[in-house]
């Protein structure tokens, strides 16, 4: 295979866009990358791409924590929304989880999914709770970090205590004397107050919150008293059994939910970096929060430990961080001087109480009360209000330079052939990909070739480009090789060869290898899946990314036809395989409305292929099929039916994915909506009709399910088939009719 290059066409009205040249990943979307991120979004660096990368859309705020679990916020109001941040901010949010870096070949690599590469990576993923020190505890107890698990298990556990029998209590256990466990101990208390549930705090120490007061432990104790929480001093746990704890005196107490709580522990990865690490295994860094062995690596927050003045693992270090953190990597990138940091020796502890009240320590100073408890909702809600509030407009130009491209030549970028990416990145990429894909990834490139099949089956191709609507390029990828074979499934076809189409960025030739490599092996895990061979393509240079495949494919089986996208006949049923919605949900993302979560639930319904959907409509005797995605629903729709048929649609049974609704209620449309919306005159309203639920009918999809009409006693069989296959929301969503002559409505909706 072969890869075209093309020829050089000059095009003078192309504006100046500047090269990529550094990659900046920041691992972990801790307090400190939080605000770094938003420093560099107000003072942009021409020539740097940052990406962040966290296993999850929202970070949790950990001073609001044990208001969340008490019940005096919201998920919303304690979660920093990391994906929408990240929009804000221009910069890159892969959702994925690191299990390895390797500073040698400056590489991280990712669960699931190709490593990526850094010139500059800052790590701040927090601590979490030790659990391997005692047998058992790993298996059987809840720990309090990573939180989005500890959410969801204590939403489960509150409808557990509601359903236990009465009379007997539900037996809470706690295990950890710091603050906290001390804090979640009390959270839980208040939530659950007047329930059948009693709660155990247990201490390994003489006194909990070591390192306190003694009139703030008093005021604590005082409170755990006056909620009923039994707590338990100098008691070791030396196993965990799953109901029971052993304890070094031996006393078995039993419990019916074990909360963890221990002191902190590192990840694994950072120790197995070869890069130096203190005895528990953060990462050592001097006080430019840099490593002591490699200046490309920073460290911030509970995982760094500073070598010249250790702290304690508390969130406030780790926000006063920031600053600093956010000058030193702009000071390295610009080969401009570092400043080191200098933690405070003490630090104001606001204790939350579990109802609204708190305590104060700092030194010698401590006071307890509701206003200490409404002081410190002040001050969380400001941190937060940095992250809710984003500011409306951002910097028209960049604010600094890399030196790297002082010396670049500043001509105008050529269009047409002239943007293409260079032999040796695309060359490069290729030759790694095709070491991982050998069956699937073949050749040096042509911009077309044979299709790898025999016989005289009818073929099948087509052809499909994305603009770049995600930032992941791994995911992007993955998305338009879906996009692509969709149209393939929807004809009963089975995918063997795709070309590619590709304009990436203007970058330097690492980053363009980079970056063909992210975007190339995404696409490769979904063709890889489907069988489907990578045979060659074209790529090029320009202001921003698209991404495309011509894919050819044959009917599934020899001695079965093609799906028509024509052919319903009256009284077929129509069934939708995925939920509707990405067009108003990536507009509102856009605009910074969208829920980080709402994106990450339409990206996996982006990413879910429609393979096996289309094998269940060949198997069950579909008579029609087509995929949604620009037009919308009602779009490809008419596109089915023939002028002698029209079809009618319950509004109700629409499947549709979380917050869609709720932006088009907003008024938040896709700018192909409208368009699509003309066609909405061919609509007759049958009763009472939702206004906003009939805009989903004009929604334009990106990788979006398989519209299939079916006989109507064969319908209930294929929904109840898709959703034992994974295809959960799978609906019934309307039938096929005869058009009364002289009708001008072709569809009806109730």
């Amino acid at each position: 295979m072969t890869w075209s290059r093309g020829r050089r066409e000059p095009d003078s009205h192309v504006q100046s866009v500047p090269e990529i040249r550094k990659d900046l990943v920041l691992v972990g979307g801790g307090h400190t990358h939080a605000l770094a991120l938003r420093m560099f979004a107000m003072k942009p660096i021409e020539g740097l791409r940052i990406t962040l990368v966290s296993p999850a859309s929202h970070t949790p705020y950990s001073g609001m924590l044990p208001g969340l679990i008490a019940g005096h916020y919201s998920f919303e109001q304690t979660h920093i929304d990391l994906a929408r941040l990240c929009q804000w901010a221009g910069v890159r949010f892969l959702t994925a989880a690191v299990t390895s870096l390797d500073p040698m070949t400056r590489q991280l690599s990712l669960a699931g999914r190709p490593p990526i590469n850094y010139d500059l990576v800052s790590i701040d993923i927090g601590s979490q709770p030790e659990l391997d020190l005692v047998p058992g505890a790993r298996t059987h107890a809840i720990p309090v970090k990573p939180v989005a698990d500890l959410w969801r298990r204590w939403q489960a556990l509150q409808d557990r205590v509601l359903e236990h029998r009465a009379g007997v209590d539900y037996r809470i256990a706690v295990v950890g004397g710091g603050a906290g466990g001390v804090e979640l101990a009390m959270a839980m208390a208040s939530r659950l107050a007047g329930k059948s549930a009693c709660i155990d705090l247990w201490c390994g120490g003489p006194e909990i919150l070591q390192g306190y007061n003694a009139r703030a432990r008093s005021a604590v104790m005082a409170a755990l008293r006056r909620q009923g929480i039994a707590v338990h001093l100098n008691a070791r746990v030396e196993q965990v059994q799953h109901d029971r704890l052993l304890m070094s005196d031996g006393v078995r107490p039993v419990y019916d939910e074990l909360f963890w709580c221990t002191g902190a522990a590192a990840a694994p990865w950072i120790a197995s970096s070869g890069l130096q690490t203190d005895e528990r295994g953060f990462l050592s860094v001097r006080d430019t929060l840099q490593s002591l062995d490699d200046e490309r690596v920073f460290g911030a927050g509970d995982i760094a430990t500073q070598v010249n003045h250790p702290r304690p693992k508390a969130g406030v270090y780790a926000v006063r961080q920031g600053p600093v953190l956010a000058h030193n990597l702009r000071a390295l990138l610009l080969g401009k001087p570092l400043r080191n940091h200098r933690p405070q020796r003490r630090f104001l502890s606001l204790i939350s109480l579990g109802g609204k009240q708190a305590t104060a320590d700092k030194g010698p100073f401590s006071a307890t009360g509701r206003w200490i408890w409404r002081w410190k909702d002040r001050i969380d809600r400001k941190f937060m209000s940095r992250f809710e509030d984003l500011p409306g407009s951002m910097p028209l130009a960049s604010w600094d330079r890399l030196p790297e491209l002082d010396g670049a030549q500043r001509q105008q970028p050529c269009g047409g052939c002239g943007a293409k990416v260079g032999a040796d990145a695309l060359s490069n990429a290729l030759e790694q990909l095709s070491l991982q894909y050998p069956e699937h990834c073949r050749g040096n490139g042509d911009d077309a070739a044979a299709i790898p099949c025999a016989g005289t089956s009818p073929v099948v191709q087509s052809l499909d480009v994305l603009r770049e609507m995600v930032a992941d390029p791994w995911q992007m990828g993955r998305i338009a090789a879906n996009h692509a074979l969709s149209d393939l499934y929807a004809c009963g076809a089975r995918p063997v060869s795709a070309l590619a189409a590709i304009t990436l960025p203007f970058a330097g030739s690492s980053i363009l290898q980079r970056e063909l490599q992210q975007l190339l092996a995404g696409a490769l895990h979904e063709f890889a899946a489907a069988n489907c061979c990578l045979t060659g393509g074209h790529s090029m240079q320009g202001p921003e990314l698209s991404l495309g495949f011509v894919v050819n494919g044959i009917p599934l089986a020899q001695d079965r036809h093609l799906l028509s996208k024509r052919g319903l006949a009256p009284g077929d049923a129509l069934v939708l395989t995925k939920p509707l919605g990405t067009g108003t949900l990536f507009a509102a993302h856009m605009q910074l409305l969208a829920d980080g979560r709402d994106i990450s639930a339409a990206v996996e319904s982006m990413l879910q292929s429609n393979a096996a959907a289309a094998e269940l409509a060949v198997a069950h005797g579909a008579s029609a099929c087509t995929d949604i995605t620009g037009f919308g629903l009602l779009g490809h729709l008419l596109e089915m039916l023939d002028t002698d048929r029209c079809a009618r649609l319950q509004l109700a049974r629409l499947p549709l994915l979380p917050g869609a609704l709720q932006q088009l209620r907003g008024g938040i449309a896709s700018t192909m909506h409208a368009a699509n919306a003309r066609a909405g005159e061919v609509l007759r309203h049958e009763g009472q009709v939702d206004e906003v639920r009939l805009q989903v009918l004009f929604d334009p999809q990106t990788s979006g399910g398989l519209l299939i009409g079916i006989a109507a006693d064969r319908a209930q069989a294929l929904r109840d088939a898709l959703r034992r296959r994974a295809y959960a929301q799978a609906e019934i969503i309307g039938e096929v009719q005869p058009r009364p002559p002289g009708d001008a409505f072709s569809v009806a909706v109730s």
